[in-house]
């Protein structure tokens, strides 16, 4: 539901009233001293989390690099013991 923001004619009081469209109109059409005032629309803009990823992803990025052990992407995320560690560098010295 939306705000809006009312101006009484017979006080001068401005205030604010949450209320359906519906309810707007009939509420101005049985109170005449009180007119609506036009206000800019309220925007969300900008939502940020500062760029973290949620942890749930990450479990995907390391299932996805246990499938492809070999990609630069496993590289980064897979978790590795330090036997496989070790096995790779082997691997790697002797494939030169």
């Amino acid at each position: 539901m939306p705000t809006y923001t009312f101006y009484n004619n017979q006080t001068g009081e401005q205030f604010d009233a949450l209320m359906k469209i519906s309810e707007r109109e009939e509420y101005l059409n049985s109170n005449p001293h009180i007119q609506q005032v036009v206000t800019s629309a309220a925007l969300v803009r900008g939502v940020s989390t500062s760029n973290k990823i949620p942890s749930g992803f990450n479990d995907v990025l390391q299932k996805v690099a246990e499938k492809h052990p070999t990609s630069p992407l496993a590289q980064k995320v897979s978790r590795k013991s330090s036997k496989q560690i070790k096995t790779e560098s082997i691997v790697k010295k002797h494939l030169g």
